[in-house]
């Protein structure tokens, strides 16, 4: 059976050590015993790296020796990457100040991923952005992808 492919915005490895949110931290550790397993393939974006780059430390030495442990594959954002996460804003998706958070949609959109997962509720994991993103599919012409909270993917169909 072909692994889901998955990507992970920066919420996802900052909230591996979050104590002020155990909830959150104790789903994504969930996620993270998976993801040591192989059960997915996941992408990261070069956006991801530059956000955890701007942590303070130790949480950044932190989050870069989590990545470390999964078989990840980097991808950097081109061109064309840019441009559709430029479109996101055009079409009053998100603002120009979520242009990270596009980025991140756009990398998991031209990957082909299944699955976005994040904790960025104000910016990707909601109906508005959910609908949006539904809409740069049609116009593009990409298959579905779904966005997911890691709560949602740890009770999912693959266990």
């Amino acid at each position: 059976m072909k692994k889901l492919k998955i990507y992970l915005d920066s919420s996802i490895f900052s909230h591996l050590s979050a104590q002020d949110t155990p909830e959150k931290m104790a789903d994504t550790l969930m996620l993270w015993e998976d993801l040591l397993k192989d059960k997915y393939e996941i992408v990261i974006s070069d956006a991801v790296v530059k956000e955890i780059d701007e942590c303070e430390e130790p949480k950044r030495s932190f989050m870069f020796a989590q990545i470390e442990k999964i078989p990840v594959k980097l991808v950097y954002i081109d061109q064309v990457g840019e441009e559709l996460a430029q479109e996101f804003i055009n079409l009053g998706i998100l603002k120009k100040k979520n242009l990270t958070d596009c980025k991140h949609i756009s990398v998991a959109l031209l990957t082909k991923c299944d699955i976005i997962v994040s904790w960025n509720f104000k910016h990707i994991v909601n109906d508005k952005t959910i609908e949006g993103v539904k809409t740069i599919e049609k116009i593009k012409g990409f298959n579905g992808i779904k966005i997911y909270c890691p709560s949602i993917l740890i009770g999912g169909e693959n266990d």
